[in-house]
Formats: structure tokens, C-alpha cells, sequence
């Protein structure tokens, strides 16, 4: 590795020839020396990762190149026989305005009406409504008053419609816009005073109509045959906590928890009844649960990325393009390899793992000095053994029919709570952090469903539940 054009690696093998070489310095001294070089490797190892070898995201790559386009035969604009999307006239325009030719403008003749030319403008008219319900008040002779009944949610002299509460709650969990931006938007835009209480309590009232949808997702996710999981960090009231995540390709479900591990996951409730396949990144926590894995492969490209570039191991490399060509026969199969060329790649994976055994060996069980348990291993023994152990997890891919090459499903679905952090930095409460969690879980679930966020908000404050969930 190079850091400021000096090679790291070469200059610590020279200061560890030197101390070798150096017979007057004290065991005490020698130690400390060689514990400063093994943190200066540590240290410089970690300028050599970015978002290709480790998990770390493609922002926080340092001065990362843009990709050159290829410059295309085509000419600019749309191609012949693409299917576009122009936008076309309506046939129902809410006006329509007459404009009629000045005929002082023509030269002399008789002139006939032969029709119109028509050209739309598609504009947009942003404005409230107010709606007031007078009921009738009756009298009877005795003087007793017989007023008509409201409409069911009309309760008090002035109150937000729903229209008000499904666009503050879009805006709020859907676009992720702050409070007090929101209440900007409704005052600047609609002259609609709303303050950040009342957004708050709308977000809450939808937190609470979704406790029938919570308990519904959960039960279909533990049913299903697939099931993404993962779990990311998030801030709650300044304190480090986790938000995890259970999903597939039509459901979706959010949890926020303090711990990472088993006892958030027993009390969300979804593995223990899970018996389908959980597609993981090798969390250990899920390994407890009796269900089949299938491990993520993203993840361990970028593993063995890390391990040729820093640890220069040569079996690195060639497992990354043997998992790559596995994936590419395995799309191009149509889902599922055959036995036979199953077994063929079984066998080059095996193959390859007993070449890498020679090139990265286990510690060396002699230089225990009394210690108990494990010896500690390399980063590249630790992926190597994972790789060996968990050989069926790893490559459940290539012979099970839906099970993909990575766990990509569950970070795109965790990549808007990490934006949220990026935009509002944390959660003030556990209470903000519920209602978001539940929300996006519903507003998640439906688009996949093929249900737009406002039409399920709109659906959710009448009281009514997506066509989806309904029995069928």
C-alpha cells in the first residue's frame, strides 16, 4: 500500500529488520515498537478501503473518479421507435379559452368557420378549500332542538381536512422535509397555518391507525418463502441504536431496537416463525433461528477485494471472478444451474479453497503460550473459513430457484432511513423514531404493491385499507 508516495509495507518490513538487527534494545522497548508498527499497519490499512472492498458507501470514497462515457454512435435526443413520454393533451380541460381571429386584420372576402385549433397549457393551481357543514337546527313546540348530525371526524368549529393531514404526513416521512419546512411550505404556499405540534400529531394519528397493517405485514413476512434481513445504526436522543429491517420483494418492515442482536430480533417477532430461506450478511444473531441461509455475496466480493489489494492474497482474487462467473451462468441459466454444472463449480470452489489454505494457513497452534480458546486469525483467514464452513450459504444461489446473488433487496430498503439521518441527523425521540419506522414500513410495503404514497396516506386517514390487505 502507498500512502503520500511511501510504501507502507516496504518501510514496516525495513524497521523490522532494524529492530531485529538492533541487540542492545530492551524486551520492554521491543515490545512497544512492534505493537506502534502493528498499529501503524492497522491504521494505514484503513486509508486502502472504500466502498469496492469494504462497506463502506460510494459518498465517502475520497476523490472518487466519474467513469468516462463512452461516446455513443446515436444522435442526441430520442431514437426512432423508442416509446416516449411526451406529455399529450387531456380531453377534458377544466377551461377553455376562445380566441378569435381579428378580422380586421385579414384582407377583404367573405370568410366561413371551418373549426379550431387547440393547444393545452398544463399548469398547476395551488390553493386551500374550506369546507363549512351548517346543520340545520329544529325547534319543537316544547322548545326542545333537533340539529342535523355532522359528518363523521367533524367535530369542532374549524379542523384540518384529511388533504391537509396526508400532505404534511407525505411530506414529513415519505420526502423526509423537517417540521418547521413543512409548516413553511403550508403557510408560504396554501396560507394554511399549521405548526409543528400538529404535524407531530398527525404522524401520530397515523402511527396508530397502522397497528392492524403492523401486526398483518409481520405475519406475511414470517409466511413468506424469502426474506431479506439486515440492520443498520441510527441515532436516537444522541445515543447509538439499531434500526432493523425484514423484506422481500413485497413487504416490507422496519424496527427500531437498542440492541443488534437476538433480543431485538425475538421481540420484533418475524424469525421465530420464519421457515422459508433468510438472506443475511452473516450477522451471527441469525444463525439461531431453524430456518435455511443464503448468504450475501456483495458482501463478499468486497471482502476478498480487501483481502488481494491489502493482504495481497493471490485466492482472493480468483474466488471474486469465481463467484462473479457462478452469478453470470447462474442468470443466464434462468435462475438455477443443473446438478452437473452445480456440482462442476462446487468442485473449482472447493478446489480453490484447499490452494488458499497453503497461501493463508491457520495461526500456528505451537505459539499459543497457555492462552484458552480461539487463536486470533487474519481478516483473510477469518473470510476463508467463513467461505469453507458455510459453502451451501454461500452458494444456495446458484441452485435454489428466487434466492439472489446478494442481500441487495434489504440495503435499497434501509437506504432511505439512512438519508433521513443524513438530513435530520438523529431522532429526537424513540417516540419519532416509531412512528417513522411503522410509516415507511406501510408507505414501503404499498409501493411495492403498486400503491402511490398519497393514494395509501389518503386510504389510511379515511379509514380504509389498501386493496392489497383486504381477504381476498
Amino acid at each position: 500500500m502507498t500512502v503520500n508516495n511511501i510504501d507502507v509495507e516496504k518501510t514496516l518490513d525495513q524497521v523490522k529488520t532494524l529492530i531485529a538487527e538492533e541487540k542492545d534494545l530492551s524486551p520492554a522497548l521491543k515490545s512497544s515498537l512492534e505493537v506502534l508498527l502493528l498499529l501503524v499497519k492497522i491504521l494505514a490499512n484503513r486509508f486502502g478501503l472504500n466502498s469496492k472492498n469494504s462497506s463502506k458507501p460510494p459518498s465517502a470514497d475520497p476523490n472518487r473518479p466519474k467513469e468516462p462515457k463512452h461516446k455513443s454512435e446515436r444522435s442526441p435526443g430520442g431514437q426512432k421507435g423508442r416509446n416516449g413520454n411526451t406529455l399529450q393533451p387531456v380531453s377534458d380541460p377544466d377551461e377553455i379559452e376562445i380566441l378569435l381571429v381579428d378580422r380586421n386584420s385579414l384582407p377583404e372576402g367573405r370568410y366561413r368557420h371551418v373549426g379550431y385549433e387547440a393547444r393545452q397549457v398544463i399548469d398547476l393551481d395551488i390553493s386551500s378549500v374550506v369546507t363549512e357543514y351548517r346543520a340545520q337546527a329544529l325547534e319543537d313546540e316544547q322548545g326542545h332542538r333537533h340539529v342535523a348530525p355532522f359528518p363523521p371526524g367533524v367535530n369542532r368549529s374549524a379542523q384540518y381536512g384529511f388533504g391537509v393531514k396526508v400532505h404534511a404526513v407525505y411530506m414529513s416521512q415519505y420526502q423526509l422535509i423537517p417540521y418547521n419546512r413543512v409548516g413553511d411550505h403550508f403557510m408560504e404556499q396554501l396560507q394554511i397555518p399549521v405548526s409543528p405540534g400538529s404535524i407531530y400529531n398527525f404522524n401520530l394519528e397515523a402511527y396508530d391507525a397502522l397497528e392492524t397493517f403492523d401486526q398483518w405485514v409481520k405475519k406475511r413476512l414470517s409466511s413468506s418463502q424469502l426474506l431479506h434481513a439486515d440492520e443498520t445504526g441510527i441515532n436516537i436522543d444522541g445515543k447509538r441504536n439499531w434500526l432493523h429491517s425484514a423484506s422481500n420483494s413485497d413487504f416490507t418492515y422496519f424496527y427500531p431496537h437498542p440492541k443488534r442482536g437476538s433480543e431485538a430480533l425475538d421481540e420484533i417477532g418475524i424469525l421465530g416463525q420464519f421457515q422459508g430461506i433468510l438472506c443475511h450478511d452473516h450477522w451471527k444473531p441469525y444463525y439461531q433461528y431453524g430456518c435455511s441461509h443464503a448468504l450475501c455475496n456483495a458482501h463478499h466480493l468486497r471482502e476478498l477485494e480487501r483481502a488481494w489489494e491489502q493482504d495481497k492474497q493471490q485466492w482472493a482474487s480468483q474466488m471474486s471472478l469465481l463467484l462473479e462467473e457462478i452469478n453470470k451462468a447462474t442468470l443466464d441459466a434462468g435462475g438455477h444451474l443443473e446438478a452437473k454444472e452445480a456440482d462442476a463449480y462446487r468442485k473449482r470452489y472447493r478446489d480453490l479453497l484447499e490452494e488458499a489454505e497453503k497461501e493463508c494457513p491457520p495461526p500456528n497452534e505451537s505459539q499459543r503460550n497457555g492462552r484458552r480458546g480461539r487463536l486470533a486469525r487474519s481478516k483473510a483467514r477469518n473470510l476463508l473459513e467463513r467461505l469453507r464452513h458455510f459453502e451451501d450459504d454461500v452458494l444456495r444461489f446458484m441452485v435454489e430457484n428466487d434466492v439472489p446473488f446478494s442481500n441487495n433487496q434489504a440495503e435499497n430498503d434501509l437506504r432511505m432511513t439512512k438519508v433521513q439521518q443524513k438530513i435530520s441527523g438523529c431522532f429526537r425521540s424513540w417516540d419519532g423514531a416509531r412512528m417513522f419506522c411503522r410509516i415507511r414500513s406501510y408507505l414501503s410495503t404499498c409501493r411495492k404493491q403498486g400503491v402511490s404514497a398519497s393514494t395509501a396516506l389518503r386510504r389510511l386517514f379515511e379509514g380504509k385499507s389498501p386493496q392489497f390487505m383486504l381477504p381476498k
